[in-house]
């Protein structure tokens, strides 16, 4: 059997190598390694395969989200509302801007952003809403996008875990995650669902004015060298990750096929087990790409469990295992244990199983096997 890997590219890259390789050494050739042709190329891309009308490339999802808020002219002082269970940078882009971070509970079916929890945060203060879609699952974006019009509130979608996966709506539509907000935000880091070979990252918005601002920020606040019209940062796409993610996007769709069936073989192994909880699968709505693929193990050891993959040679991980709420960075009087019971709870019980588009079925009956054979 082929070694285990939490994320295999290695096996991944093999496939695509002779097309990865001849788009790199296209950009090598023309020595357009800033703004080139393959930025640009990826741009309209990522617009057509979205149904966005603008996507704004910038270095990488953490800058995504800061771009984005600082687009949409938050001040020093604005409430912005997040999920408790993530990871930091959510909540991190917030405080860098001096904007204040309300973290809230997460439901417990979808591990997403709890929309009642959502609703009871909201203050004359609160400004927007960023919910993230965890783990490759879509969140409620209809609920949400409802409380915003509501109570005007602005939507950054942290789309860094779901990039592919569909949110349906009532009536029967579909839109892709990231696209339903004022703004949504991606990461291209290499273990993403679409990961290119270094940093990257990009900002979706149907909103013309949105976009040129957002634009101007990320290259120093310039629309004419060396003319700086608002405060920008400095945050490109370079063009040789550009150039690997123009191969990899037309793939994305065979890729999340790939997790979805990878993720229901897990799952039919561990169904109906008294201490495992599995993530749920939609065949109709593909709401759900599995970044990760995680586990809630109930009534049993958690971390025993993981040691016994571990000595199996079996990676695996518990993201995350601080809620935010607690971390020493974020520690706030407003946050009351009492308001976090579902991720104080998921904390203790997640655990993501290898996950990505190479997992083989031998691989699959080891690691499964080995689940079942700690937990009895």
């Amino acid at each position: 059997m082929k070694k285990i890997q939490m994320v295999d590219l290695k096996s991944q890259y093999e496939k695509i190598k002779d097309t990865v390789n001849a788009s790199i050494q296209e950009v090598l050739d023309t020595n357009t390694y800033i703004n080139g042709p393959e930025v640009q190329k990826f741009q309209k891309n990522l617009e057509e395969y979205l149904g966005v009308k603008h996507v704004i490339p910038c270095a990488n999802g953490t800058d995504a989200l800061q771009i984005a808020m600082m687009g949409l002219g938050l001040k020093p002082g604005d409430e912005v509302i997040t999920a408790d269970f993530t990871f930091a940078a959510t909540v991190e882009t917030i405080a860098l801007l001096q904007l204040t971070p309300v973290l809230v509970d997460v439901d417990m079916y979808n591990m997403n952003i709890d929309i009642d929890a959502l609703r009871k945060a909201i203050t004359p203060k609160t400004k927007a809403i960023i919910p993230v879609h965890l783990f490759g699952r879509a969140t409620n974006m209809e609920a949400i996008m409802h409380i915003a019009n509501e109570h005007n509130l602005l939507v950054i979608e942290d789309n860094a875990q779901a990039i592919g996966a569909n949110c349906k709506f009532s009536d029967g539509s579909k839109r892709k995650a990231g696209t339903i907000g004022h703004v949504g935000a991606t990461s291209f880091f290499p273990s993403k669902n679409l990961g290119c070979y270094g940093d990257g990252g990009a900002i979706f918005t149907n909103d013309d004015a949105l976009a040129h601002t957002l634009r101007g920020i990320a290259n120093h606040g310039m629309y004419e060298r060396y003319h700086h019209d608002v405060v920008g940062v400095n945050s490109r796409l370079d063009s040789i990750q550009a150039a690997v993610l123009n191969v990899k996007l037309p793939m994305l769709d065979q890729y999340g096929k790939a997790r979805q069936d990878a993720a229901r073989k897990y799952s039919l192994a561990f169904e109906g087990h008294k201490n495992i909880v599995a993530p749920s699968i939609c065949d109709i709505c593909d709401c759900h790409v599995f970044h990760q693929y995680t586990l809630r193990i109930i009534g049993a050891d958690r971390n025993g469990l993981m040691q016994h993959l571990l000595d199996k040679g079996i990676p695996c991980a518990i993201y995350y295992p601080i809620p935010l709420h607690l971390q020493k960075a974020y520690l706030d009087v407003r946050y009351k244990e009492e308001d976090f019971p579902v991720t104080n709870q998921l904390v203790k019980e997640v655990l993501s199983l290898p996950m990505h588009t190479e997992l083989d079925d031998e691989q699959i009956k080891f690691i499964t096997d080995s689940v079942l054979e700690f937990l009895g």
